[in-house]
């Protein structure tokens, strides 16, 4: 990927410029800031990651939401760590990478005991993923007094396709208010997750099914006291028809109970990866 591949991308899919106070506090020239992230995309400990730079488009993602070296920024439920392979480098050591978890509380599935010590772990795990390239990293829970000792410190929130995880666990409300503690005044929330039909059912998007209506989103957020900023169509999917029974997991990586070679996933994969939207917020008084 070279920069004028970077940027004729973004044009193409129609990232719009960050906003003005994300511009602000955007260090070096974009060109300096494209040939940072291409470095860093390109590293071989990425190998297996980049296969989903088509769908996911880190580096014009990370563009739209205004993330820049230097900067202190959380990954809310970072999990295998897919993007802390991408931005605690691309911070470098004047930033901080911080991964925000949910507080697991008695009687969940098992499934989701594996997020109990997430926090604890993470730095561990992030060594073992990048090395001691990059930033510092900070695992916190919701809840933990850390949360409250770093008030206001932190340049942008970024959550990944979890929404419908916070929704469907009872995890959202404690981490919108956690993010709000967390950012600076006009500090920003930047968004990714799998988009629903407008008029889907209720009951389809309530959390089971991966799939959220855009303004179901925008409307949850500003209720929690942000303001949307700026959206972006960069991590749309029109082949994606966004309604299948047992949701997006139907679809690549996971293809659902398609069987390998058969015609079904081959169909499936030639959708390729949800439709996504892709939202900026900025935190009001």
């Amino acid at each position: 990927m070279r920069l004028a591949a970077i940027l004729a991308t973004a044009l193409t899919l129609g990232v719009m410029p960050a906003p003005a106070a994300a511009q602000e506090a955007m260090p070096g020239s974009y060109q300096e800031r494209a040939l940072n992230m291409e470095s860093v995309l390109l590293h071989p400990r990425r190998e297996r990651d980049r296969a989903r730079d088509q769908y996911r488009h880190p580096a014009e993602t990370l563009e739209f939401f205004g993330v820049m070296p230097g900067m202190t920024v959380v990954d809310v439920m970072p999990a295998s760590g897919w993007y802390t392979r991408v931005l605690v480098p691309y911070l470098g050591s004047e930033g901080t990478y911080i991964g925000l978890d949910p507080l697991i509380r008695p009687g969940l599935s098992a499934g989701w005991n594996n997020y109990a010590n997430a926090a604890t772990r993470l730095p561990e795990s992030a060594t073992g993923w990048v090395g001691s390239d990059g930033a510092p990293v900070v695992g916190l829970n919701v809840g933990d007094e850390a949360v409250a000792s770093r008030a206001g410190t932190v340049d942008r929130v970024l959550i990944f396709r979890e929404i419908h995880n916070l929704r469907r666990m009872g995890f959202l409300h404690d981490t919108l208010v956690a993010a709000r503690t967390l950012l600076k005044p006009d500090g920003m929330i930047g968004v990714v997750q799998h988009r629903a039909n407008p008029d889907a059912p209720a009951d389809y998007v309530l959390g089971n099914n991966g799939y959220q209506r855009e303004q179901d989103v925008i409307g949850m957020f500003e209720a929690y006291g942000f303001e949307l900023v700026a959206r972006s169509e960069i991590n749309a999917n029109p082949n994606d028809p966004a309604d299948w029974e047992g949701g997006v997991w139907n679809l690549p990586p996971s293809f659902g109970n398609a069987p390998e070679g058969s015609p079904e996933r081959a169909r499936r994969a030639a959708i390729g990866e949800s439709d996504r939207m892709t939202l900026l917020f900025r935190k009001r008084p």
